[in-house]
């Protein structure tokens, strides 16, 4: 199925020039505290995706239908659903990753993310493109955690995805890893140097 160039752009924008993270500066929390290691990265960004995705898509199904004034509660209720939903699918299916994730799956409901695309997107459009836009946003969160999540392991344990990859002669020859790198201040510092990468290649973000 081909998309056209306003689904494309739905669906991309979110990866690089409107991303919710380094862009719009969402979801940012999240970001800090889940991504010390790459799985509990990846686990996080499909989760949110899934949830941001479907979401957009229901609201989107109820939007001429949902009374303006308990819209946001509505808006609630279809989240905490999804969430549950994820939550124990987790459990079910990837229990250690789960409880390194702790409170932060439940947590799925208050990322800025959701309700500002719900809000600013799912509201006024239809189901396609909701699902797009849904989709565009969880990826292009998940894409951040990915790469933060795979410097701060990388550097921080000498490990990806739990699997050694600094081979043992570096730790002979002297080399250490970097303990800061799994605290949390170090993922806004990783988080500040993507921003400052990304602004650098995109100079329409840039203030003048």
């Amino acid at each position: 199925m081909r998309l056209s160039n306003k689904s494309k752009e739905i669906l991309a924008g979110p990866f690089s020039k409107n991303n919710p993270v380094i862009v719009q500066m969402l979801g940012i929390c999240s970001a800090l505290a889940v991504t010390s290691k790459l799985e509990p990265s990846i686990v996080m960004g499909i989760s949110v995706t899934v949830v941001v995705a479907f979401a957009n898509v229901i609201i989107s199904l109820l939007r001429n239908t949902i009374p303006n004034r308990i819209r946001i509660i509505v808006q609630l209720v279809v989240v905490a659903a999804l969430v549950t939903i994820v939550s124990e699918v987790l459990k079910a299916f990837a229990f250690d990753v789960n409880k390194q994730l702790s409170v932060f799956v439940g947590l799925i409901i208050t990322n800025c993310i959701l309700m500002g695309r719900l809000e600013a997107f799912a509201l006024g459009n239809g189901p396609w493109e909701s699902f797009l836009d849904g989709l565009g946003n969880g990826l292009g969160y998940g894409i951040i955690l990915v790469i933060i999540g795979f410097f701060r392991e990388l550097f921080g344990s000498g490990t990806l995805l739990g699997y050694q990859v600094v081979p043992d002669v570096f730790y002979q020859w002297g080399y250490v890893n970097n303990g800061l790198m799994i605290l949390p201040p170090m993922a806004l510092i990783v988080v500040a140097v993507i921003i400052w990468v990304h602004r650098s290649k995109n100079k329409d973000l840039q203030e003048n």
